[in-house]
């Protein structure tokens, strides 16, 4: 089939380009990812789409065709809590472990998904790890009160070898926006998205709304999904696609500043993690205010599961 009639029509700059239908985006898409098109195409699809920019149409689109392939949690008992973390630590310690602990302790299911895109950062999962929760072998239902730690690959090969195209052509495509949008459950779920440049912000908050989603949308730390330790920043709940303002950004002077850890090694994070489950540390107050809108919209949603969606 080729993707080239495709190409033609994103490929013709930041002005001439034109937008594709939903369903011409999952036709595309679904055939980068079952990998029956040439590197060149895919490489002229990226370079193409990081020009253009993605409409809420087409990410629907990719979307679509990202569920049709992801081998999915089974539903659990709790709706679920996704943690997409794809940007790991470049300056500051990646938390996005602490925040996923955080949550199993209030008794809700989480899951953590991932892969290095940055073979210079640490990544949550190297974190994880230190913590004593590996990767799992095969994708399995989640119980309430866990983490469970999923690579992109097991979720999706296909997605995983789009991710890896950022390492031969050193940009961004669309499966890095797509990562932290999807839920890869067969029952309800709520995703913690995050954002690192403002126009992402309104990209993914008009597919959430599109894709009628459950959210937490905010400006996270280093790109990860976890609320900055040292000042909160504004977070945006969707419900079924609606929005609801959860936190208003903290201004001003900070009052303090959190001990973290002075190294971002995933032992000393671990460590540090450690610290503040066991007490000895304060949770920071911005994760601990995430956690509270978190669980505010997991029982938010509880409460949808058995009432009509709004037509």
């Amino acid at each position: 089939m080729g993707i080239s009639q495709y190409i033609k029509e994103i490929g013709r700059g930041k002005d001439g380009a034109r937008a594709l239908s939903r369903a011409q985006a999952a036709d595309l898409f679904g055939q980068v990812l079952d990998g029956t098109v040439t590197d060149l195409e895919v490489g002229g699809f990226c370079l193409a789409m990081r020009i253009k920019g993605e409409t809420e149409q087409e990410m629907a689109g990719f979307l679509d065709a990202t569920y049709a392939r992801l081998t999915m949690v089974p539903a659990c008992d709790r709706p679920l809590v996704v943690l997409p973390s794809y940007n790991g630590a470049r300056k500051l310690p990646v938390l996005t472990p602490l925040l996923a602990l955080l949550l199993a302790r209030e008794g809700l299911p989480v899951l953590v998904h991932g892969t290095a895109t940055e073979s210079t950062r640490i990544s949550a999962q190297n974190v994880l790890l230190a913590l004593g929760t590996p990767a799992q072998a095969a994708i399995k239902k989640i119980a309430n009160g866990t983490v469970a730690f999923a690579t992109t690959e097991l979720l999706c090969p296909g997605l995983k070898r789009l991710l890896d195209v950022r390492r031969a052509v050193g940009l961004r495509n669309p499966a890095h926006s797509l990562v932290k949008l999807m839920a890869p459950c067969n029952g309800p779920a709520l995703v913690v998205s995050s954002y690192t440049h403002p126009e992402y912000a309104v990209s993914m908050a008009a597919t959430f709304a599109l894709m009628e989603s459950n959210a937490l949308l905010l400006r996270g730390t280093e790109g990860e999904v976890v609320a900055d330790a040292r000042r909160a920043p504004q977070m945006t709940g969707y419900l079924r696609g609606q929005p609801q303002l959860m936190q208003e950004a903290q201004s001003g002077p900070l009052a303090a500043v959190p001990d973290l850890p002075k190294e971002i090694d995933a032992d000393s994070t671990a460590a540090y993690i450690r610290d503040v489950l066991a007490g000895h540390k304060p949770v920071p107050a911005p994760i601990a205010q995430q956690v509270a809108h978190i669980l505010r919209l997991t029982q938010q949603v509880t409460q949808q599961i058995n009432e009509p969606a709004t037509v």
